[in-house]
């Protein structure tokens, strides 16, 4: 049976940067569809991790890896980290060409010997970060509100959503990996989470860096750093939290190790913090926040599946916060923006700051729904926006309360947009 490909953002994306660029660069976990989307746009293919034919791309790229790059343009270079010397190879291809669009290269983990790489590629390569689908690309969210067209006109909304808790639940859990959004059942849906789990666990942690790490310390790792997901929660918090089912002492620098490796296969990407203009001094905190590049992980991790969710909302709501930032980076880069947090030392803090490159941006809370929440939420972004100093940068385009369940998106008297994650797309 053929499957259908779905639209992704990144498809136009890598259109523009090949437009732009002589090489682009596709990073992101394994099976968020890099592959398949830099397939769509490429003339010709080299499968590095091809069973029959990557012992001898191996050796040919060692006498003749300007051979390895012929063919129609622009050329895909799948999982080129396995050979580093294709950086520098490509950058000197594209220097002598001197014609933009002639290679995509997709990669699933950072190089593990950087030492083969001699040049930034600065000027040569354009980059492009993938993630698992936003709800909008795998089809559960309608798309009745545009966050690009809320830094533009953000006066008037509206737009009816027919979300409901036990869905988003299950989406939470699902993740959105395109295979598991292909699926017939919900089971075999949520299978995928959990074997993508296991996989990281097994092999994909140690094969990174050719470093061995223990399969049950990294299930551990993982539990606690889904326990502490939305947070600043430091390395010593973590160590202590898995310290006490070890059998032997484990230092910081092991769980640094371990962490780094997964930044390195993309599974956790951390959030940093904003540091905005403010009208009276306040020391901001500038820890990184905590987060798994997909809600499934976590759930995964912590063997939880719909109906656990549904019966802990506080650890749903940390899971949809997970959700929602995943979704916001996947718009954010397509508007050219960065997803970023804040907090100061009195506490007050700002779920997710969507900022562009023009100066412009967007405070936004996230909360699972709830009259009370909202109102919450509601408060602390209007405290924020009054903080902020406008004499001296923009004042925020808009301010919104992302929620996970509600009828309908709208703007509240005080001006704030209350808009259900099912309707929003970039």
């Amino acid at each position: 049976m053929t499957t259908v490909y779905k639209k992704r953002i990144a498809d136009r994306m890598l259109s523009d940067k090949l437009e732009a660029m002589g090489a682009v660069l596709i990073e992101g976990p394994k099976g968020c569809g890099k592959t398949t989307t830099a397939e769509q746009q490429a003339r010709s293919v080299l499968y590095m991790d091809h069973p029959e034919h990557a012992d001898q791309y191996r050796q040919m790229a060692q006498t003749n890896i300007r051979f390895l790059l012929q063919g129609e343009t622009p050329r895909l270079i799948d999982e080129w980290q396995t050979i580093p010397r294709f950086w520098d190879a490509i950058r000197f291809e594209v220097d002598h060409r001197d014609e933009d669009g002639q290679f995509i290269l997709t990669g699933s983990a950072v190089p593990p010997d950087s030492r083969e790489i001699h040049h930034t590629g600065t000027g040569r390569y354009g980059w492009l970060t993938m993630r698992p689908m936003s709800l909008w690309e795998s089809g559960d969210s309608n798309g009745g509100i545009s966050l690009k067209e809320l830094f533009h006109s953000p006066e008037q909304i509206a737009c009816s959503c027919d979300m409901t808790l036990e869905r988003l639940a299950f989406l939470a859990c699902r993740g959105g990996w395109p295979k598991s959004t292909s699926k017939k059942s919900e089971r075999a849906a949520l299978i995928q989470a959990i074997e993508y789990y296991e996989a990281i666990t097994r092999s994909d942690i140690s094969r990174v860096d050719q470093i061995q790490r223990d399969e049950e310390r990294a299930k551990r790792l993982m539990r606690s750093y889904a326990r502490h997901q939305g947070t600043q929660t430091g390395i010593p918090t973590i160590l202590a939290d898995i310290a006490s089912n070890e059998a032997e002492d484990i230092s910081g620098a092991t769980v640094s190790s371990y962490l780094d490796a997964l930044r390195k296969i993309f599974v956790i990407e951390d959030m940093p913090a904003w540091n905005p203009n403010l009208r009276s001094k306040t020391a901001i905190r500038t820890s990184d926040t905590r987060y798994f590049v997909d809600p499934s992980i976590a759930c995964a991790a912590l063997g939880l599946g719909p109906m656990d969710l549904i019966n802990d909302l506080r650890t749903f709501g940390l899971f949809f916060e997970t959700l929602c930032v995943r979704d916001l980076r996947v718009y954010a880069d397509a508007l050219d923006g960065k997803v970023y947090h804040f907090r100061d030392k009195h506490g007050l803090e700002c779920d997710s700051v969507v900022h562009l490159r023009n100066g412009s941006y967007g405070l936004i809370e996230i909360k699972l729904g709830g009259d009370n929440l909202i109102e919450e939420g509601a408060k602390s972004l209007l405290l924020l926006s009054d903080k902020i100093d406008t004499t001296r940068m923009k004042a925020p385009a808009f301010k919104m309360i992302l929620t996970g369940i509600g009828k309908y998106a709208y703007k509240r008297p005080d001006g704030v947009l209350v808009v259900p994650i099912g309707c929003l797309k970039d």
